[in-house]
């Protein structure tokens, strides 16, 4: 390739060997990882040192989306993923967004809350009040637990006392807020509560039991933006003007009802799940954040902001907890992740997690425009005939004679497709 772009024209109709070699060059694999794309990346011997009572290894399909503009920036994105149409409806989307000038992005600081359970709390005014009086040694205790991230700039940023009540009675629940740099954090997080305990049981004269970061992420946010004229939005039955319209009042369907929301977000995190599990990172927390946090206000809601603006023209935002790392796990340890990491080129924390979010907001366009445009499933069945196809026993000469048919027939089924293979025989 002469110019490093996202822009891969033709790219799946490639062999698989040659994909490989352009993202090769790409990325600047070597010849031990480029190997690592055409082989099992991840060793059964590597699984039993990473996991208890290891079998083996399973393997999903690892792909790149492609045409992502990112400030400015091209990125090819990997993702890891069984679901069919994931990665052509996100390219797609994405060079949608890149005739508007790609996505805009921006990320707080990684700053991740550890909570500490105190009980038997004798009186929670004066225990909230020896916290905030006592902050500065606290978080000096809080920072010794990790001399490498705090020489690297991070560390407690924060203690906040919070009195809850529960069904067993009230308890006092401190919050530490700690920057943990280009880690996810969660062992940091976990170090830091462990030595402020006692601590905080002294202060506080009560009890202390949990001692545990939380995945609800709020304090660490990505947010992704963009624009996309609303010309490029026209389909053979709609205008521009008319599917950016749909496009508006499909988000304003999900935002009012959190039956619509929960598939709405499912959407998005079809996109992120994929790119976290590709870069070896925690797709639970990720989900378990990005679900509490729609419904942070009461009700759950969409995570997404689509409308027209003033212009005329398409507008999209997406703001979620993004709790992800470049250092420690399998992103260091699994030799497939590490390669991926070093396909999206990503130099931080934060930017791994904006890109993530960017994902995220061409995955739900992708969605909700083509269900309020075409329909889902016009391009979804036609790829998922494909899978039919080959749990019916199809060939590879055959599988997509097979799901041609069971496209046309609209009966994307294995038994169908089984008798046409025996009419074919």
């Amino acid at each position: 390739m002469t110019e490093k772009t996202s822009r891969l024209p033709g790219f799946y109709k490639l062999p698989i060997e040659k994909r490989i070699a352009i993202i090769a060059e790409w990325a600047g694999l070597d010849e031990a990882e480029t190997a690592v794309l055409s082989h099992n990346g991840l060793t059964a011997t590597q699984a039993d040192t990473m996991i208890e009572n290891v079998l083996g290894t399973f393997e999903l399909p690892l792909g790149v989306a492609a045409n992502f503009l990112i400030n400015d920036k091209d990125y090819l994105i990997p993702m890891a993923v069984e679901e069919p149409s994931v990665l052509a409806a996100v390219s797609h989307a994405a060079k949608l967004i890149r005739a508007g000038g790609g996505f805009q992005t921006s990320s707080t600081e990684p700053v991740m809350i550890g909570q500490i359970q105190v009980l038997d709390v004798p009186d929670m005014a004066a225990a909230s009040a020896a916290i905030h009086a006592h902050k500065a040694e606290l978080m000096a205790i809080a920072d010794g637990s990790d001399p490498i991230i705090l020489k690297l700039g991070g560390g407690a940023r924060d203690i906040v006392p919070r009195p809850i009540e529960t069904a067993v009675g009230p308890m006092l629940i401190v919050h530490l807020h700690f920057d943990t740099r280009d880690a996810m954090g969660a062992n940091a997080i976990n170090t830091a509560l462990e030595r402020l305990a006692p601590r905080i049981a002294e202060l506080t004269n009560g009890r202390t039991n949990l001692r545990i970061l939380s995945n609800l992420a709020d304090q660490r946010l990505a947010t992704a933006r963009c624009t996309i004229p609303a010309e490029k939005l026209a389909t053979p039955d709609f205008s521009g003007t008319e599917a950016a319209r749909r496009i508006e009042e499909a988000n304003a369907f999900a935002i009012a009802d959190p039956y619509r929301a929960a598939t709405h977000n499912k959407g998005i995190m079809n996109g992120i799940d994929a790119v976290v599990i590709a870069t070896g990172n925690d797709w639970r927390a990720i989900e378990a954040g990005a679900h509490a946090y729609a419904v942070k206000d009461g009700r759950y809601t969409a995570l997404t902001d689509w409308h027209v603006n003033e212009n005329g023209d398409l507008y999209g935002e997406i703001t979620l907890p993004m709790a992800v790392g470049m250092v420690g796990g399998a992103t260091k340890v699994h030799p497939t992740a590490r390669v991926a990491m070093k396909i999206l080129g990503v130099q931080s924390a934060p930017e791994l997690a904006e890109v993530m979010a960017a994902v995220g907001l061409a995955q739900n366009l992708a969605a909700i425009k083509a269900l309020s445009t075409v329909g889902i499933q016009k391009g979804h069945m036609r790829l998922h005939a494909r899978q039919v196809a080959m749990a019916a026993g199809a060939s590879n000469s055959a599988i997509q004679r097979i799901a041609n048919q069971l496209v046309a027939e609209k009966n994307i089924n294995v038994n169908r497709a089984k008798e046409l293979l025996t009419i074919d025989n």
